[in-house]
């Protein structure tokens, strides 16, 4: 038997990378990676050699020997991984800049894994992820794939349905930041905290909060009313909520509910900034290159600080603390994006759902919580239906197909207006979508 774990991170140039490496070096003694290796496409090569440098910096300076492997051979990574986490963005931040910024043009929310954008987002990340799926039936068919690339409930679902692998888990840092928000909300030890999530990716509630085992979600529920107390993301506004609208919803939503109860609020708030200042796509990129920055200094041997700037507090926490639980089979609870199995028995068996899971070394666990209340059900069913057409759009490149999840999307008020962003779209990331060239209709 190998001594140590070989981890493969595809997206490995990422601004994120360096909250992944210091997760592994927190837990080494638990969670021994015997090597990283860090995979990049030939457009990132800088970024993957500039994050990479630093990772070897950070490993060095914590003394652990985790051997860091830098490289653009995808399949040559691959082989005899034991796990394989995922974190690329196809098109790179120029497409997510299209992803928000075409649907506002036309009066619908921009937003990079939600509405139009995250069907695009979709259309260009599942062909990938069944590729790297492929490849690793064929060189590593015992590892655990690690999905953290958004949409990531529809990039799981997609691997569930469309290749062969079933040892994949998609991971998001939104539950985990509900976690942590109750904790600093009510001042007590995050781990004094427990959320029953069920749901979706970005569209998972609460549907009870506990300290001790004890419920406090009436307490959560009414500091949240107050827009100070909100539990924000670094991505998204938070706008706060009428006392009497939460009360009545009775569940604890995420940061991602906003665009989804206050449609029209962050409609206007996107174009404000769209017009003073561009998309949230143009702000991370300013950060991006400012981290950057920072990464490239040969003294810098910790994960800066600025990083959770960018939208992804407690990434490392939610990968790390996932990879160690079924390595070390702990058994404890987390929520993550898997296979559905009747845990919510309102949205169909095989379909993804993110949920309260039993970490196991078998995988994770659902806790079967029935139906979802009826005040959030057909909200979920229908962003449930958004995806699964989504997802056979991205397979078939069939154009109507991608027409009518455009026009189901929640966001989306009507067929010609879907016509209108999806034809815009479509040729906007024409490079990046070679399904549709032989189904493009008109």
């Amino acid at each position: 038997m190998k001594e140590g774990l070989k981890i493969v991170t595809i997206g490995g140039g990422s601004s994120y990378t360096p909250e992944l490496i210091e997760g592994f070096i927190k837990y080494y003694n638990e969670l021994p990676v015997r090597e990283l290796w860090l995979v990049d496409v030939e457009e990132g090569k800088e970024k993957l050699e500039v994050v990479g440098n630093l990772a070897k910096r950070m490993v060095e300076k914590a003394g652990v020997p985790i051997k860091i492997h830098l490289t653009l051979d995808r399949k040559e990574a691959l082989k005899s991984a034991d796990f394989v986490t995922t974190q690329f963005r196809v098109g790179l931040l120029e497409a997510r800049m299209k992803d928000e910024s075409i649907p506002l043009k036309h009066g619908v929310l921009g937003q990079e894994t939600n509405g139009p954008g995250g069907l695009f987002k979709a259309l260009r990340t599942i062909p990938v992820i069944l590729d790297i799926c492929r490849e690793m039936e064929e060189v590593c068919p015992n590892a655990w794939l690690i999905n953290f690339t958004n949409p990531a409930g529809m990039v799981t679902e997609a691997v569930l349905r469309y290749s062969n692998i079933d040892r994949v888990v998609g991971l998001c840092n939104v539950p985990i930041g509900m976690e942590m928000g109750v904790a600093k909300l009510l001042e007590v030890d995050p781990d004094r905290v427990r959320i029953d999530f069920a749901g979706l990716n970005h569209m998972v509630y609460g549907l009870n909060v506990f300290v001790d085992g004890v419920s406090v979600k009436d307490q959560v529920i009414s500091f949240i009313n107050d827009p100070k107390k909100s539990i924000t993301m670094q991505n998204i506004h938070a706008m706060g909520w009428e006392p009497e609208f939460l009360k009545a919803l009775d569940v604890f939503p995420c940061p991602y509910h906003n665009y989804y109860y206050k449609s029209g609020d962050m409609l206007e708030k996107e174009l404000k900034n769209y017009q003073e200042g561009g998309t949230r796509a143009e702000v991370v990129k300013k950060l991006e290159e400012e981290l950057f920055e920072l990464y490239r200094d040969p003294h810098l041997a910790i994960k800066p600080p600025q990083l959770e700037k960018r939208g992804g507090a407690y990434y490392s926490d939610a990968a790390v603390r996932l990879i160690h639980s079924m390595y070390t089979d702990k058994c404890d609870i987390q929520a993550v994006n898997t296979i559905n199995k009747g845990a919510i028995s309102s949205i169909p068996f095989d379909s993804a759902v993110e949920i309260s899971c039993i970490i196991t070394k078998d995988g994770p666990k659902p806790i079967a919580v029935g139906d979802l209340p009826i005040q959030v059900r057909g909200l979920v069913q229908q962003v449930k239906s958004f995806e699964r057409v989504a997802i056979e759009a991205a397979i078939s490149g069939d154009y109507a197909t991608a027409l009518l999840a455009m026009t189901i999307n929640p966001f989306v008020p009507s067929d010609r207006v879907a016509k209108v962003i999806l034809d815009e779209m479509l040729d906007a990331h024409k490079e990046y979508l070679p399904q549709f060239i032989n189904h493009r209709l008109g």
